[in-house]
């Protein structure tokens, strides 16, 4: 059976591969080189604007200063728990509590659907750590990176704070924090440089371009809503803060 039908396929005529498109001449390929070069030089702007922008303002939870309030970013769940790169921020958030280098804790992530509670998974893991609850708050509308700097800062009115993300995303957050009012100082978490972490990064150019804009034109958030209280409230029931 596979021989007739073989012999059937012989004789079918399939279209043409489409062929790669280049220039004939020299000249035009020098101009596709230089444009795909000048491409990917504009594409480096600006995440290397951001370096130079968080300068000395990003280091590990030893050098962190003391803040009042840390703010960890959602990096996704697995199951309803934080994947490994949230944990590790959350962990890092966890250790600078016990130094006593921030006394609140507010988490930031995605909960545009009822069944994905970034926030909630964040808190309960930090709670599992040894922060105690009620000095964790919880941003339910952190969708991107600009919308939780801005939230933090006009809904739960931060004003200082140590950011906890990965060393690839951490000088973005610090950028656009700043941009939206925050003085920020950034916890960068290590990793193994597996695939996931080449991800990241790669992922990072493509979003230093929107990143850049943000910090331009400010836009507001996909959702504003009222001030909370729960920043505040928080900080007013602690001791001593820094």
């Amino acid at each position: 059976m596979l021989g007739r039908l073989g012999r059937r396929l012989k004789g079918v005529r399939w279209p043409a591969r489409p062929a790669l498109w280049l220039p004939r001449t020299r000249r035009g390929r020098r101009w596709l080189v230089q444009g795909l070069m000048a491409a990917c030089v504009l594409a480096l702007v600006p995440a290397t604007w951001m370096r130079l922008e968080a300068g000395d303002r990003v280091g590990t939870t030893a050098e962190a200063p003391a803040r009042e309030v840390a703010v960890v970013f959602g990096a996704g769940l697995w199951n309803g728990r934080p994947t490994p790169y949230l944990a590790h921020r959350l962990d890092a958030a966890a250790e600078l509590y016990r130094a006593g280098k921030v006394k609140v804790v507010l988490v930031t992530g995605d909960n545009s659907r009822v069944e994905y509670d970034e926030p909630d998974a964040m808190r309960t893991y930090l709670t599992g750590r040894g922060v105690p609850d009620e000095r964790i708050v919880s941003d339910y509308a952190g969708f991107d990176s600009w919308d939780s700097c801005v939230r933090a800062k006009k809904i739960f009115g931060v004003d200082r704070a140590v950011l906890v993300s990965q060393g690839f995303h951490i000088h973005r957050a610090v950028t656009l924090c700043r941009s939206a009012g925050i003085d920020a100082y950034g916890v960068g978490v290590d990793e193994p440089r597996d695939s996931v972490w080449y991800y990241g990064g790669v992922r990072e150019l493509a979003a230093s371009g929107k990143a850049a804009l943000d910090a331009l034109f400010r836009p507001d958030p996909r959702f504003l809503g009222p001030r909370e209280p729960g920043v505040t409230e928080a900080l007013a029931d602690t001791p001593n803060t820094p």
